[in-house]
Parts: structure tokens; C-alpha cells; sequence
């Protein structure tokens, strides 16, 4: 997929799945969680998102918890960091035009592009993540 698509098109924006919300957490974290463990808690979130704007279910979701939790991967980011990760978020590559993308899931293996979503909707999609 890379070598088909390596200028970032939407077909390789799949991949990043979990990454925009990850990134920010790296960042806010100051590095001290490793890439994959912030990108385990975007791909959590990222579930969530999905659930609340294309219907994930709910089944799925909990996946991800389970499967990221088996494998020692932290699923949950403490509530008071919404303010410096909604800032950060702002600052990813894949904003366009001011407004914050994120690759999500109608169904396993189904991706969905969420543009445009409300702050107050990914603040309280974010209260789901919290610990």
C-alpha cells in the first residue's frame, strides 16, 4: 500500500488509523509513552469516534481494549490533558483547511474518513478514554 500510494493519499491515510489522536499523546506525554502505546490509545479512541459517528459497534470497540490490553498496550489517557491534546491536534498533518481529520471504522476492515468533527463531540468521545 505504501509503494502505491506514497505521497499520503487517502488510500495510505488508512494506515494512520489511531495515529492523530497517538501523535498528540506522544507529544503531550514529552515522548515518555512510546509511539505504539499512544497509537493503542488513538486506535481506542479512534473506535469510539467511530462508534458515535458511523455506528461501530459497540462489540468492536471493546475489541479493541481487549486486544490492546492482551498485549500490554495502555487504552486510556488521564481527562485533565483534553485541553493540550485538543491543541495538538490542531497541529497534525492531516488537518486541511483548519479542521481535524481522522481515519475511522464503520466495521472491521472498513475505513471511513471523519472530517470536520465537532469539538464537543471529541471532547466527550474523549471522556470514553479517560482513566
Amino acid at each position: 500500500m505504501v509503494a502505491k500510494d506514497f505521497k499520503e493519499s487517502k488510500l495510505r491515510e488508512i494506515l494512520n488509523y489511531g495515529h492523530t489522536l497517538g501523535h498528540a499523546i506522544e507529544k503531550d506525554s514529552k515522548f515518555r509513552l512510546r509511539h505504539g502505546e499512544a497509537v493503542s490509545i488513538g486506535m481506542v479512541f479512534a473506535a469510539e469516534l467511530s462508534n458515535e459517528l458511523v455506528g461501530l459497534s459497540k462489540e468492536v470497540v471493546d475489541l479493541h481494549r481487549v486486544l490492546s490490553s492482551n498485549f500490554k498496550l495502555p487504552i486510556s489517557y488521564p481527562k485533565s490533558r483534553w485541553k493540550s491534546l485538543s491543541a495538538l491536534l490542531l497541529k497534525d498533518k492531516k488537518v486541511k483547511q483548519g479542521k481535524v481529520r481522522f481515519i475511522g471504522i464503520s466495521k472491521i476492515g472498513k475505513p471511513v474518513w471523519l472530517e470536520d468533527v465537532p469539538s464537543n463531540t471529541l471532547a466527550r468521545v474523549y471522556e470514553r478514554i479517560t482513566k
